[in-house]
């Protein structure tokens, strides 16, 4: 993943130290409770049994907020805090990047919530990343993993090959070093689903659909690479197919080691920081079929829009 952004959820700076920290606080509330308090809301109660708890002590402590103490957490929390971003020019943003959008991209208009554990599930993403809510969801924290989801529903449905595309506000819980940066933000993301056809043709195709859109979008700017992050035939097809139907700049980033555990094989750089990609095993998972293909890529519109400025 890009070293600028958090385009996708793989691990920053910081996370470790986080966790760790939660994890302290976590066992000290648990010390302070009967043995066998946290089996019995862990294990010992239905989704919607412990929802109904949760519901109900969440509903005596928001009785408690004080007009004045809701204006401080306004202005100091930072999962509420707005952007800094100009929306009038974001949405000239959006509206570029659904418009260069190729047809056979289906857009889809993604929920805030997801599943509880639509990340963790399939990727190595530790849960306190993620803003988790009491009723067995949680907030939205990268398209890609849901749009992953919503192609393998559509590949069990017959659906030959899948490509989606998906514009999201999403939330991330951890912190950012990044100055300026919002814990949350958008990101216009594309992912594709195929069954495997060999000599990893069917990667190579994906890999044109996908880079031949980002470079439409940025241009000379586009910043298109490739790590290798496993030997594979997908190198000789990036020479004998891919760069050939680009016409356009394709260099190997061989210094890259960011996500190599996140991304199957391969990862993809996109505009010199301001996006990301690669192949995962998502829809494989998710189908329970190894020969299933899964190709994510995309940008933050908010650092698209302010490089464009």
């Amino acid at each position: 993943m890009s070293s600028t952004i958090p385009v996708n959820g793989a691990r920053l700076p910081g996370n470790f130290r986080q966790s760790r920290a939660m994890g302290e606080v976590s066992e000290r509330f648990w010390a302070k409770l009967p043995d066998g308090s946290r089996d019995a809301l862990v294990n010992g109660l239905s989704q919607s049994e412990l929802q109904s708890v949760l519901l109900d002590v969440t509903r005596e402590r928001a009785a408690k907020v004080k007009p004045a103490r809701l204006l401080e957490r306004w202005k100091q929390d930072r999962f509420v805090r707005p952007s800094t971003v100009d929306p009038r020019e974001l949405v000239k943003t959006q509206q570029r990047l659904w418009e260069l959008l190729p047809e056979k991209f289906a857009g889809v208009q993604l929920s805030p919530l997801a599943p509880l554990g639509t990340c963790s599930a399939v990727a190595p993403i530790n849960q306190h990343q993620i803003v988790s809510t009491i009723r067995g969801t949680e907030v939205a924290s990268d398209p890609t993993n849901e749009l992953a989801i919503e192609a393998a529903v559509r590949r069990r449905a017959g659906q030959d090959r899948v490509h989606l595309a998906a514009c999201q506000r999403v939330v991330r819980a951890q912190p950012f070093d990044t100055p300026g940066f919002s814990a949350h933000f958008e990101l216009f993301v594309l992912v594709s689903s195929a069954r495997d056809t060999g000599s990893c043709r069917t990667e190579a195709e994906l890999l044109i659909d996908h880079l031949g859109f980002w470079h439409a979008v940025l241009g000379d700017k586009a910043g298109l690479t490739f790590t290798a992050f496993k030997e594979s035939a997908l190198r000789d097809r990036i020479e004998d197919t891919v760069r050939p139907a680009l016409g356009v700049p394709f260099t190997e980033d061989t210094e890259r080691t960011k996500s190599a555990t996140y991304y199957a094989g391969t990862g993809l750089g996109i505009g010199n920081g301001i996006g990301d990609g690669g192949f995962t095993t998502w829809t494989a998972d998710l189908l329970g079929d190894a020969k299933e293909r899964c190709l994510t890529s995309c940008i933050a519109t908010e650092f698209l829009t302010a490089s464009e400025a």
